[in-house]
């Protein structure tokens, strides 16, 4: 499929350009492009352009408004010293939307496509990418349903887009760990429902609890399992993990109710490598809180594209507060190989990045 481009009329001035970069904060300034391909039930996927960045006309009954049918990944892409531009693991994040698409009864995007159209997009606005310590542009690829229809079904109409945003450090500043809530209130998602998709419904629902804690001085929200002696398993956006005294790795299993991470993944595979014996189980509060207080855990982080890796200090319990130690050893290698990885540094022995331009 071959791309149409439309170049943006009043493109972002050098100026404007050199203005963001020197602060691009975090999904607040956008390029001048975006990537577009549509879908129909009878024509399938076609249309493929990158056209100019702006607001999207949408019926007031297109099916996304009403029905939530939405997917969407998140990755990064970095300016590496041989000036190309590369990503993270692109092919997992194109097999992840489209085992979302499924759960949520979209059409699945034929993955050379969903490489493609990053590639369209970064070529085009390759100026937008900052390379700052820690900085990277923030890809978003998204797909909706588009048809007017206020019938409960599957919608016959699709779009699939790609917007980037220069990105600097997630939570702000250097390093340092993180606060957070356990929320008693609401869960994140239940056997049999979304949980495993990455759909922004997930998200909207984490909201509450994500204002619980941002009352409480916390920075994020721990979601628990009540069915399952309350294990923890996953922060607002974050896979967890814990480190042991003994050199083990533990983080929840993958129960469908967890978003199967790609950093997470990655984490995973980089412990191995160093010998550290990974176990993905259940794992309750209550374990956590024993295991801080007698010395077995000794470390305590969380993962995910925007923020890569973030140790966690403190967990608030209601009145109860579980300290961690702060940013331990293994927390600090596994983040500095894997943002060497990203970024160019570290040699990438797993072929995980893919240059897009």
């Amino acid at each position: 499929m071959t791309f149409h481009h439309t170049p943006h009329p009043t493109p972002t001035s050098p100026e404007r350009l050199q203005q963001i970069l020197a602060n691009p904060g975090f999904g607040t300034n956008f390029t001048d492009h975006t990537s577009v391909i549509d879908w129909t039930s009878e024509g399938g996927w076609g249309n493929a352009r990158v056209e100019p960045y702006g607001p999207i006309s949408l019926d007031p009954a297109a099916a996304v408004l009403h029905y939530a049918q939405e997917v969407f990944e998140g990755m990064k892409a970095y300016r590496h010293a041989d000036g190309g531009i590369y990503t993270f693991r692109p092919w997992e994040n194109a097999r992840r939307l489209n085992r979302s698409a499924v759960r949520m009864a979209l059409p699945e995007l034929p993955e050379e496509l969903f490489i493609e159209s990053l590639e369209e997009l970064v070529q085009t606005d390759k100026d937008w990418v900052p390379d700052g310590d820690g900085e990277a542009l923030y890809l978003r690829p998204f797909m909706f349903a588009s048809e007017a229809f206020l019938g409960v079904r599957p919608a016959n109409a699709v779009s699939y887009r790609v917007i980037a945003s220069p990105a600097g450090n997630y939570f702000g500043g250097e390093l340092k760990p993180v606060r957070i809530w356990v929320s008693r209130d609401y869960i994140r998602a239940a056997p049999g429902g979304t949980g495993a998709a990455k759909t922004g419904g997930n998200y909207a629902g984490s909201l509450a609890a994500q204002q619980q804690a941002t009352a409480k001085g916390c920075d994020q929200v721990l979601f628990l399992d009540p069915l399952r002696e309350n294990a923890i398993e996953e922060l607002g956006g974050m896979n967890v993990f814990l480190v042991t005294a003994d050199n083990k790795l533990i983080t929840p299993a993958l129960t469908g109710t967890i978003l199967e991470g790609i950093t997470r993944a990655s984490v995973i595979q980089l412990a191995k490598d160093c010998g550290m014996e990974v176990q993905e189980r259940q794992v309750t509060l209550e374990e956590w809180d024993a295991g801080i207080t007698d010395g077995s855990i000794t470390e305590a982080f969380a993962c995910g594209t925007a923020a890569v890796i973030t140790p966690i200090g403190e967990l608030l319990d209601g009145e109860r507060s579980i300290a961690s130690a702060g940013t331990g050893a293994v927390t600090l290698s596994i983040r500095e190989e894997l943002l060497g990885i990203q970024t160019g540094t570290v040699q990438d022995r797993h072929d995980w990045m893919h240059r897009l331009a």
